[in-house]
């Protein structure tokens, strides 16, 4: 029996290997499941590149499974080699926590925890951390060998380079997590990055040797996403796409999305939205008739916008965008301009009076104290969005804003933050 939800996955890209694709379809075509995905707290807040298994255990959670999240507050504090080159930086307990709310929030804002298949947290440190060493080693140490550990390419990439006992022992720690999760939550699959295949391969040996032989679990792991030319996704001009929108504002996760190259749109549609097929197929036919309307990619953005910041924050990003487009920055609040002129360049200043002309040759916005003149009365200077035609005009405290700052423009999209000090 046909899965659709497996379909789905597979036409959306996000199926990479799977440890049984027919006992999978099987399974789901049967029952309803408990399935897991988990998150290492090493940041106060996940980034863009986590949140693919997420959205993938949140379609499961779609077609009526139940997902388990789990923050890892103990393997948050070894550390996992997958991926990584050299050994990470060991992070305190005090760090450990904070980052462990951080993520809860956002798992917050992308599942359902209310319904009859609601999602539920769970944090490793609470069976982890409780566990002594002996205990360690005699009911799980002896499950596996030490050339089963050599062979996971997550080990074995770490050897010419060195690689801690701490971090050795974290495959067969996350795979204590996965049998804990099918002892008492009835856990049959665990989903993941395709970096973590050999730690939900270690999970299904500690399985297989503490159950009888006819008990089945499973894994799935979701391809790498990249761009269309190969290199890595998840960065913007000024680095990772934070899900805290301290880190990373929504006008700027909107922006990211917008951004986004027509070669990728419709991938990224697959694979972070929750459009149905039909849509997207819709949005792929625009961006082969109509690609300068980037129909696709406004909807990417207002959908992931709104997925992760709430309809306000989206709300507010569309403004910020419009206002920047047309050029009417009257309609932004100080907060606003300051977020959508992060990035511009800027120049500290001194809050002392001055006139105009002096003030935009000394900020280096106009060349010369002739050009500063026809630029004012040509009207191609704006102050916070003002247009000032006079020469004699004085800039004065009520133009910075909130006392700090001061958004002026040359021309039609030449922007320059002035910073007060």
């Amino acid at each position: 029996m046909t899965n659709s939800l497996l379909e789905d996955l597979s036409w959306r890209g996000l199926l990479y290997q799977q440890t049984d694709k027919e006992g999978m379809e099987e399974l789901l075509s049967n029952e309803k499941i408990s399935l897991y995905c988990g998150v290492d707290p090493t940041a106060d807040s996940m980034h863009i590149g986590h949140i693919v298994p997420l959205l993938t255990l949140r379609r499961f959670q779609l077609h009526g499974h139940r997902p388990i999240l789990l923050v890892g507050g103990a393997t948050g504090m070894i550390g996992d080699p997958s991926g990584r080159s050299e050994e990470r930086q060991l992070q305190t307990t005090e760090q450990i926590d904070k980052n462990v709310q951080g993520i809860k929030t956002q798992m917050e804002q992308i599942f359902d925890f209310q319904s009859e298949n609601g999602a539920q947290m769970v944090n490793n440190r609470d069976w982890i951390g409780s566990m002594n060493v002996i205990e360690f080693l005699r009911d799980f140490g002896k499950l596996v060998n030490i050339n089963y550990m050599l062979g996971k390419d997550s080990i074995a990439s770490r050897l010419d380079t060195g690689l801690s006992f701490t971090e050795f022992t974290y495959t067969l720690i996350q795979g204590i997590d996965f049998n804990h999760l099918f002892n008492h939550y009835g856990c049959r699959v665990q989903v993941g990055g395709s970096d973590q295949w050999g730690n939900i391969t270690t999970g299904l040996e500690v399985i297989r040797k503490t159950h009888e032989e006819e008990t089945k679990a499973f894994g799935i792991t979701i391809p790498l996403v990249t761009k269309a030319d190969g290199t890595k996704f998840g960065k913007s001009a000024s680095g990772s796409v934070w899900l805290d929108a301290k880190k990373t504002s929504p006008y700027e996760f909107y922006q990211f999305w917008i951004n986004t190259a027509d070669s990728d749109v419709i991938k990224y549609l697959k694979i972070f939205t929750f459009l149905e097929r039909s849509e997207i197929e819709a949005l792929e036919v625009t961006v082969q008739n109509e690609p300068h309307l980037r129909k696709a990619q406004i909807t990417l953005a207002e959908e992931m916008t709104r997925l992760i910041h709430g309809q306000e924050a989206l709300d507010q990003a569309i403004r910020i965008s419009q206002a920047l487009f047309s050029g009417n920055l009257k309609e932004l609040n100080a907060e606003e301009m300051k977020d959508a002129f992060k990035d511009v360049p800027s120049v500290e200043m001194s809050k002392e009076e001055k006139n105009i002309v002096d003030f935009i040759v000394e900020a280096s916005v106009s060349p010369s104290k002739r050009q500063g003149r026809e630029d004012v009365t040509n009207g191609a200077i704006s102050v916070n969005g003002e247009k000032i035609t006079d020469v004699g005009y004085i800039i004065g405290k009520n133009d910075r804003l909130e006392d700090e700052f001061m958004i002026i423009r040359r021309g039609k999209k030449n922007y320059k933050m002035i910073k007060f000090v």
